[in-house]
């Protein structure tokens, strides 16, 4: 038997069924984190399937310019470990302006090879995942979002080798969504 099935919280995590007693939030599973821009943008975030664009700065769900700076929309799955779910995030990441244009143009021309760019991540993570993020984001087909692979530190071990349930919790929590209080069942 998997001893993630024995804790009561990854139970009522999953249990579409399952009610806070204080205020009646219910899960069904994993929650996915999506980050609205990178940190540095300044302005107002796009409404769904908009563009926000202030001078020659431009931000949309996927792509982002500031100034010479450019952005992507990147994906990043931590497994949790016992367990077949993977929480997704998909945070921003900085590439140089050619492999911005070069992302650019394979979504333009359907390339599906994979094709690897160093890059570094534009949005902070809570600890022990803060600082610095380098690390190389994968293009393969033009309908998926690139991946981000942390070169070191405890990102890239997260990545490799999944999150404790505790540490996910940990995770959500410094992301400004703790649901730790909702799942004690009290």
């Amino acid at each position: 038997m998997n001893l993630l099935a024995l804790d009561d919280r990854w139970r009522r995590l999953n249990d579409p069924e399952y009610a806070c007693p204080c205020c009646g939030r219910s899960f069904g599973g994993l929650i996915d984190f999506g980050f609205g821009a990178p940190d540095d943008w300044p302005f107002a975030l796009p409404e769904e399937g908009g563009v926000v664009a202030e001078g020659e700065d431009k931000l949309s769900e996927e792509l982002c310019r500031l100034g010479d700076r450019r952005f992507l929309r990147a994906h990043l799955p931590l497994a949790v470990r016992g367990a077949e779910d993977a929480a997704h995030l998909a945070p921003w990441v900085e590439v140089a302006p050619e492999h911005f244009y070069a992302a650019l143009d394979r979504i333009e021309s359907g390339a599906t090879e994979t094709v690897e760019v160093p890059t570094t991540l534009a949005n902070a993570l809570p600890a022990p995942f803060d600082g610095p993020q380098p690390g190389t984001l994968v293009l393969g087909a033009p309908e998926a979002r690139p991946g981000f692979f942390p070169e070191a530190g405890p990102l890239a071990e997260a990545l490799r080798e999944g999150l404790s349930f505790d540490a996910l919790l940990d995770l959500y929590a410094g992301l400004g969504e703790d649901i730790r209080p909702h799942l004690t069942g009290r």
